[in-house]
């Protein structure tokens, strides 16, 4: 850190830079104390100390209303953040007072506000069961219930691992749906021998529609069940589940959902991650999310990047309000598999991950100590977030600042960005899906 010092002495002007002071979401599902991720950086970033007995779950880096970030201005008389009369700077009143910043195409886009929300999260037990309205169902929701959704846009969204990352997310295929009906017998008993013929019935001649509509009724149906026959039908499958564990090794998925079960006890998720995906992330993967499709994240730590949004249509796995009848008709009953995110190599230290989505692109910068990594100037804004070590970031005005973990900074559009790392390195960028701007 001495040699970085004795450089800075050289690098001492103001960059273009914003440093920012970030929200961090203490959920119920987020790990505890210094377990967090998110805890570590939250404390680094914000100059805080952990509280060894709360879940620290998100920490959230840009412009929505409900975990702002605020700008940091070294030196400054109060605590060190820009400010107006008695209040900090928020970027997003910064950003709506400079839209230069945001860069053309992307006012011309998304107006005078940064179009992705990017966070880290550290993750202790199942998030709920849930999906992200599209923007035509967002702005009715907004419309109708602004106090439970409260915004209107979609929500399109990709979880980066950084450390080994589970979830649920998307239906199963058929066929592995009617292995479920056949050992689970419970789930039969739930909705019915009608709804569960049917999907027996289906065959590979039969239409995407039909497929789509004969699980759209079988999930509801599990979905709506009453709350006495779900804690009923649950007990029945744990004693099932733990007879036969004493004569054959539980799959994967039963050992799933009895884990679940001890999280979130008579919850109907529990037996609805039966009809899911479960996926398994390595560090380095990554898993995008359209509108109206079902996951929950389950443990793990990841960077995660999405729309400017937040709103959640839950239905299980959760304390929190449920709008099952909301949830149940808006998904679009795909089945298969998800697409994993490698990332594509920009060099030999950064990897892009770039989803179907304009709003976004996530890349992870990941340097050995005294190395070098290039960001060219792009046509939008980014946010870059210090997960691990320290180094110092230049732009191209060659004036340097020093970053390390917990660092998180604005850079704006057309900024070119240079980082040389005085240990081992890690950094993630957000910034608007270079797609969009060789589209438009």
């Amino acid at each position: 850190m001495e040699s970085i010092g004795k450089s800075m002495k050289h690098h001492n002007q103001r960059s273009s830079l914003q440093r920012l002071r970030c929200s961090v979401q203490n959920y119920d599902w987020g790990k505890r104390g210094t377990d967090s991720l998110v805890a570590r950086l939250s404390a680094l970033n914000s100059s805080s100390e952990i509280d060894p007995e709360k879940p620290y779950a998100e920490i959230w880096m840009g412009t929505h209303e409900s975990g702002p970030s605020f700008l940091i201005q070294n030196g400054d008389e109060n605590n060190g953040f820009l400010s107006i009369g008695s209040e900090s700077l928020s970027l997003k009143d910064w950003v709506l007072e400079n839209p230069k910043v945001l860069g053309e195409k992307v006012v011309q886009k998304w107006g005078s506000d940064l179009p992705f929300l990017f966070k880290v999260l550290s993750v202790a037990k199942a998030l709920s069961i849930q999906a992200h309205p599209d923007k035509e169902l967002a702005k009715v929701l907004h419309k109708f219930m602004p106090n439970l959704y409260k915004d209107a846009n979609h929500k399109p969204e990709m979880a980066l691992a950084v450390t080994h990352f589970e979830a649920l997310c998307g239906f199963i295929s058929l066929e592995e749906l009617k292995v479920v009906l056949d050992n689970v017998p419970e789930i039969e008993e739930l909705v019915g021998s009608e709804d569960a013929n049917k999907v027996f019935d289906i065959t590979d001649r039969d239409d995407e529609n039909k497929v789509a509509s004969v699980l759209r009724s079988i999930f509801t149906h599990l979905m709506s069940a009453s709350k006495e026959m779900i804690t009923t039908i649950i007990t029945k499958m744990k004693n099932r589940l733990h007879i036969e564990s004493q004569g054959r090794l539980l799959t994967e998925k039963e050992q799933l959902v009895l884990q679940l079960e001890r999280q979130y006890p008579a919850d109907v998720g529990v037996i609805s991650a039966f009809f899911l995906n479960h996926v398994n992330l390595k560090p380095g993967e990554a898993l995008y999310i359209g509108a109206n499709e079902p996951h929950a994240y389950i443990f793990g730590e990841c960077i995660e990047c999405m729309a400017t949004s937040d709103n959640v249509v839950r239905a299980g796995l959760t304390p929190k309000h449920m709008d099952v009848n909301t949830l149940c008709s808006m998904l679009t009953y795909k089945q298969g598999y998800p697409k994993i995110l490698q990332g594509v190599a920009l060099g030999p230290y950064v990897t892009r991950y770039l989803p179907p989505f304009d709003e976004f692109e996530v890349d992870c910068c990941q340097l050995p100590q005294g190395e070098s990594a290039e960001f060219p100037a792009v046509p939008g804004p980014s946010i870059f977030v210090v997960t691990f070590g320290e180094g110092i970031i230049y732009t191209s005005n060659l004036k340097g600042d020093i970053i390390a973990e917990g660092d998180v900074l604005f850079a704006p559009a057309n900024t070119q960005i240079s980082i040389r790392s005085a240990s081992q390195l890690q950094i993630y960028r957000a910034g608007v899906n270079s797609m969009f701007f060789q589209a438009s």
